[in-house]
C-alpha cells in the first residue's frame, strides 16, 4: 500500500491512496484523515491496523475524487492539486557511515593528521553507529519543492537514502525516500560542525510515498538511484543497493530509542551508499532525482539560500 499527502486548491491537505497510477482521496470519505499521522495515531500506530482502516476508506472514495498521478506529480502551485511531503514527521533522525562504500569514500576525504583511525572508520568499525537528529517537519520539503544549498557552503551534496517510518512500540509501519541534503565543507572542516552542515532550511526532502511493509517485505535487496541534472543534461548517475548497508534497522533502532522518546510517525533515515564526488556539489538550479525501487521517484530542484 502507498500512502501520500496532496494539496487540493479548494479543500487543503488530503491523505491519498496511490493505486494503479492513481490516487484516491481517502479524506472525502473520511474527513478526519487529512494526514498521514492522523490516520497512524487513529491506527494506535499500528501497520495491520493502519492499512485496514485505509482500505476500509478506499471502497468509498467517488470517482471524482480520484486523481490520475500526473495530476499531483508536479511543480507545486498553489491553484492546482499538488504532492506534499508523504507526511508532516514530528522528528527526523538520520544515521551515517551505514555502508561500506560511504565509510571508505569519507575516510578519503578525512583530516589526515588523525593517526589512529579516522573518525569514520572508527564508526563503521564501532558498536556504536553514528546517529544524528536532521529535521522538523518546518525543515522538510516534498517532490519538487526546492533543497536548500547552505549560504555559507560551497561544497553541498546530495545524499539518496532509504528511510522508514516509526508506529508504536518500535515498529516500522512503512518506507519513504529522503534527501538528507549536507554541507559536507562544513562537516569536514571540523566534525562539531556536524549540526550546522545537516539541520537548516530544506536540508531533508521526502517522498513521494510511504509504502507499507506489507508491499515492501525486505527492504535490505532495494536498488537504489540516483541522477543530478544541469541546464537539462545528467551530469551524474550511480546505483546501489540497499542491501550494501551494514546495520539492521533493528539495531538503529536500539540505539535511537536508548534514553530518548520517539513520537509517533518520527522518520528515520539509514545512510547513504551513494557518495557523490566532491565536482557533483549542488549549485543553485540542479535537480536531484533519487529513484528506489518499490517507492517511486522523489525529483526536487537545489537553491542557494
Amino acid at each position: 500500500m502507498k500512502l501520500v499527502q496532496f494539496y487540493h486548491p479548494q479543500h487543503g491537505t488530503r491523505l491519498g491512496l496511490h493505486y494503479d497510477n492513481r490516487v484516491l482521496d481517502l479524506t472525502t470519505a473520511e474527513p478526519g484523515y487529512s494526514t498521514f499521522l492522523s490516520l497512524l495515531e487513529a491506527a494506535g500506530g499500528q501497520a495491520l491496523t493502519l492499512e485496514r482502516f485505509a482500505r476500509e476508506k478506499a471502497a468509498h472514495v467517488p470517482e471524482r475524487h480520484i486523481y490520475d498521478w500526473d495530476e499531483l506529480d508536479r511543480t507545486p502551485d498553489p491553484s492546482l492539486p499538488h504532492l506534499l511531503t508523504p507526511l508532516f514527521p514530528p522528528e527526523v533522525w538520520g544515521f551515517g557511515v551505514t555502508y561500506r562504500r560511504s565509510a571508505e569514500a569519507r575516510d578519503a576525504d578525512a583530516i589526515k593528521e588523525m593517526s589512529a583511525a579516522n573518525i569514520y572508520d572508527r564508526v563503521y568499525h564501532g558498536k556504536r553507529p553514528e546517529c544524528f537528529f536532521k529535521a522538523t517537519a518546518s525543515r522538510c520539503v516534498g517532490p519538487h519543492r526546492p533543497v536548500g544549498i547552505r549560504s555559507d557552503s560551497e561544497l553541498t551534496a546530495t545524499e539518496p537514502e532509504l528511510a522508514y517510518v516509526l508506529g508504536a512500540n518500535r515498529e516500522i509501519i512503512g518506507y519513504t525516500i529522503c534527501n538528507d541534503v549536507s554541507a559536507w565543507d562544513l562537516e569536514r572542516d571540523n566534525p562539531l560542525y556536524l549540526p550546522q552542515s545537516k539541520i537548516y532550511a530544506g536540508s531533508c526532502a521526502l517522498g513521494p510515498a510511504i509504502v507499507t511493509v506489507s508491499d515492501l517485505p525486505d527492504p535490505y535487496s532495494l536498488e537504489i538511484k540516483c541522477r543530478i541534472i544541469r541546464d537539462g543534461e545528467v551530469i551524474y548517475r550511480e546505483t546501489t543497493s540497499s542491501g550494501r548497508i551494514s546495520r539492521r534497522f533493528e539495531e538503529l533502532n536500539e540505539y535511537l530509542y536508548r534514553d530518548n522518546h520517539i513520537p509517533l510517525g518520527t522518520v528515520v533515515s539509514t545512510g547513504t551508499g551513494i557518495m557523490v564526488p566532491n565536482e557533483f556539489a549542488l549549485s543553485d538550479g540542479d535537480v536531484v532525482e533519487i529513484e528506489i525501487e518499490g517507492i517511486g521517484t522523489l525529483s526536487n530542484p537545489a537553491r542557494k539560500l
